[in-house]
Formats: structure tokens, sequence, C-alpha cells
């Protein structure tokens, strides 16, 4: 299936439209995926059970702490090894750790991160180290659907949902697998205020933004929330605006958006002074520099 095709065909319906995250924007579901899923089956797939410890600060520091929070799983993967590597009690370990050439390759020319695509990838070359990424990326596919619990969307975020898909035409942008999408927000009766759920499948956000809006909607008519600096990103490459969910101040976020932003974004008057100072406080959320680097 051509995912971005179908952004691509999308039409308005409303004069704004609006780009939603989900991991950790809409849902707290962040915090429980990494340290459940992600974190475990990394220790087991890549033996890493001899550094736990560090494992888990850097790879904590990575996915949840810094600038880099809500990446890709696949590059989120590789900056988790690169800083490991640098760490003095990992090199004094003498632990070898996988280097992901074959992984780096496929990100270097591929924009639809996907384990679809990357098994693809892995047929045609068949290596072991790739084997044991996809076999890491799948099984936490199969363990969040088969043992994450119901987790609701923040309040707020409901209900600012509710309000604004009567003005506007409302895409999840995200980098989480379609299917996790696709089941998350059916379970909660929240697909219906979408009009497309877009994840890893469908490219990078900034493709998806790019696709499903730019040129359909005036730019100061398109706003991109998230509560990443990746978000961020995908917002200002595409020259939209950007309304930052800020990481453990989630549903405060979100009842600030209703109460200003909101009314901001459709009056025509949001950037500027307003997005800016927003945009400031998102990051001294987010340091770019670990803790054990200072």
């Amino acid at each position: 299936m051509d995912h971005q095709s179908i952004l691509s065909n999308m039409q308005p319906e409303h004069e704004f439209f609006i780009g939603i995250d989900s991991d950790g924007c809409v849902f707290d579901t962040m915090e429980i995926k990494q340290k459940e899923f992600f974190i475990p089956n990394a220790l087991k797939y890549f033996n890493l059970s001899s550094i736990s410890d560090v494992l888990c600060e850097t790879w904590e520091f990575v996915n949840l702490y810094s600038i880099y929070r809500g990446g890709n799983r696949f590059t989120s993967l590789i900056k988790v090894f690169d800083f490991l590597k640098e760490r003095e009690c990992v090199i004094n370990s003498g632990l070898k750790l996988p280097d992901l050439k074959s992984l780096r390759e496929w990100i270097n020319f591929e924009t639809k991160l996907s384990n679809y695509n990357l098994r693809n990838f892995f047929e045609s070359n068949r290596d072991p180290e790739l084997e044991r990424v996809l076999l890491w990326s799948e099984t936490i596919n199969k363990e969040i659907a088969n043992k994450l619990g119901s987790i609701p969307p923040f309040p707020h975020a409901l209900r600012a949902m509710r309000e604004f898909s009567y003005s506007a035409d409302i895409v999840i942008v995200s980098q989480t697998p379609l299917e996790a999408l696709e089941r998350e927000w059916e379970e909660h009766g929240i697909r219906k205020y979408t009009r497309i759920i877009a994840g890893q499948e469908h490219g990078t956000k900034a493709e998806h933004i790019f696709h499903a809006a730019k040129g359909k909607y005036p730019d100061n008519k398109i706003i991109m929330i998230g509560d990443a600096i990746g978000d961020l990103d995908a917002a200002r490459n595409n020259g939209v605006l950007f309304y930052p969910v800020i990481p453990g101040k989630e549903d405060n976020s979100w009842k600030r958006f209703i109460t200003s932003g909101m009314p901001k974004f459709f009056k025509g008057d949001y950037s500027g002074a307003y997005e800016e100072a927003l945009i400031a406080e998102f990051k001294k959320s987010l340091p770019d520099r670990p803790i054990w680097k200072q």
C-alpha cells in the first residue's frame, strides 16, 4: 500500500489543519512503553544484561528525557548505542556493542522506517545483526498489543479534540506503528475525530505534514501539536505553526491550548511572541546534554 498517497489525496473539509502526535502527547504511554517493553527487549536481544543500569539510564535519556524524545525507534536505537560506546563504564567492561552498520545504511536511504520495510531490506542482505533488530522491534509490537492495558487520553486532550474537530481537519502525525495507533484510537472512541492516522509506514513526520497539508491550507492555518523536538522540527521544516505539549505537564498543556492557544490559532494571531514563548519553555524541558556528561 502506498501510504503517502493517502495523505496526498486528502482534500480539505475545513479551513484549518491540525496535526497531532499520539504517544506522550494524547496518551500517557511513553514511559510505560519504553520501560516495560523497549528496554527489557533491548537487554534480551542485544545481550546487554551486564550493563543493565547504564543501558536503562542511557535509554531513558534518549527516549524520554531529552531533545531526542519521540524519535523513530530505529534512529533512537542507534543514538542509544552511540552514547553507550562513549561511556567509560561500558568501555571498561570490554563488552562489544553492535555497530548496526546495516541499520544505519537502511536509515540513510529509507524514510518509511517500519518493520515491514526493514524486513524487506533484511531479506536482501541477511545480516544477523539486522535480524536481531527486527526481532527486537517485532517482539515489542506483539507484547504491547497483548500485554499493555488500556490507557485513556489525557482528559483535556480529549476535550480539545472534541472542540476543534468542528473547525479543523485532524491528522495523527506519529512514528508509532500504524497498527498500534489504529488500535488505541479505536479503543477509546476517538478515531472519529481524525481524517487520517499516519504512522511510521507513512514516512517521517515532516513528510506527513507536507503530503497532507502543505499547499492545501495557508501556512498560518496549519499547526502541529507534539511533545518532542522532532514534532517542532516537522513543523519548522514545513514553515507551519507548532504547539508544545510539555513532558510532565501534558494535561495542563492541553488545557492551555483550549483556553489560549486554540482561540489564537483560529483567530490568526498565534504566531510571533506567543508561539516563541511556548517554544522557549518547551526547549527548556528537554536537555541536549546527558547528566553523565555534566
